[in-house]
């Protein structure tokens, strides 16, 4: 009886993250990553899936002012994934975090559609006022394993960043940056 309940508990979990995020995120994920052998083995192993389920009920809570249990809800995240999104983060459809460990996104920041994000990449600020203080990301973006975007910058669409690039100040679309971008 206990493991018929956990394997409904699972199908209920699965069913859930395919009606919030949509067939077409997983086919994304599928399409994007030559190791996803099936939608399953994404659902279930994939921390970067598992991090941006838990984003949108806590962005969700967060924008109707519930910021302390959206908070609590992420703390939670990036304890399980070691992912770190701020819940007032604004991010885009189809967004994919391979290998997630290390990733932080800040509270400011902006993310397009069908972006992908390696580990240890940094979306974070370099001021401590309450003002923009975080990257705008465009669309089709690909941030490389440990990237560091710092600052009110917009990366334009169709930008390929580098592994371990710097990126202090705005990017034009259709660039490949590498190294410090000052």
């Amino acid at each position: 009886m206990k493991g018929l309940l956990i394997a409904f508990g699972i199908t209920i979990g699965i069913l859930l993250l395919i009606y919030i995020f949509g067939y077409n995120y997983f086919k994304s994920i599928k399409k994007r990553d030559p190791a996803a052998r099936h939608f399953l083995q994404i659902i279930l192993t994939y921390p970067g899936v598992h991090a941006l389920f838990f984003y949108k009920i806590a962005h969700f809570l967060y924008k109707i002012k519930l910021k302390l249990i959206a908070e609590i809800i992420m703390w939670i995240a990036r304890f399980i994934t070691h992912i770190e999104i701020h819940p007032g983060a604004k991010i885009g459809k189809r967004l994919f975090i391979d290998h997630g460990c290390g990733v932080v996104i800040g509270e400011t920041a902006i993310i397009g559609d069908d972006c992908t994000m390696y580990h240890g990449v940094t979306l974070g600020g370099r001021k401590f006022e309450h003002v923009k203080r975080h990257p705008t990301i465009g669309n089709n973006v690909m941030l490389g394993t440990g990237s560091r975007i710092l600052g009110n910058v917009n990366v334009g669409n169709n930008v390929t960043v580098a592994a371990n690039a710097m990126i202090l100040k705005d990017v034009p679309d259709n660039e490949t940056v590498i190294g410090i971008y000052k």
